[in-house]
């Protein structure tokens, strides 16, 4: 397809790009809260409001501020969450057990944010680290992730956070066939 613009100077696109109303007016892509994923970060406790000092502005909530905020986020437009929890560290150990447990910390609050907030998108990660006490994404043995055990974990884990309400999966590790097997559960 042969360029349709004029050169320099005979062309000038800046003009398009000096006012707000013309940007809105001759722009190719509109951004609207349609488009918005809310991030959540959630930790234990009630009416916990915690800033995260690494970044500003961001706090971990308690599933019931969850809850309030997922209900403002569902009112203003945005479609989803993304909820990510803080997982105390006596709730890791090296087998990563905490990632299937139906009870953690992230399923009790997608049960919580589904049952009070019901149309609204809630995405989770598939991954080990925050349950991990090596603070990996695989079971490390002998200073070697085990990806077929590791396998095993995330389809656990896949498992019961479908079952808590998440309409939506994201698997951020990098294990070799962890598409397929959480596909599969």
């Amino acid at each position: 397809m042969e360029n349709q613009l004029a050169p320099f100077p005979m062309s000038r696109p800046r003009r398009l790009r000096q006012s707000d109303w013309m940007r809105r007016m001759v722009s190719e892509t509109t951004i609207s809260p349609d488009d918005f994923i809310y991030p959540m970060f959630i930790c234990e406790g009630e009416n916990v409001t915690d800033p995260i000092p690494s970044m500003p502005g961001v706090n971990r909530l308690s599933i019931d501020m969850a809850i309030k905020v997922a209900n403002h986020a569902a009112n203003v437009g945005i479609p989803a969450i993304a909820l990510f929890p803080y997982t105390d560290i006596k709730d890791k150990n090296k087998a990563c057990t905490e990632a299937f447990n139906p009870k953690n910390l992230v399923n009790r609050a997608t049960r919580a944010i589904r049952s009070a907030v019901p149309d609204i998108g809630i995405m989770l990660d598939v991954a080990l680290d925050p349950y991990n006490s090596d603070g990996h994404d695989g079971i490390l043995r002998d200073g070697e992730i085990i990806n077929d055990e590791t396998l095993m974990a995330l389809e656990k884990q896949a498992i019961v956070q479908a079952e808590s309400g998440a309409n939506i999966l994201g698997p951020s590790d990098m294990m070799d066939g962890r598409i397929g097997i959480i596909r599969s559960a």
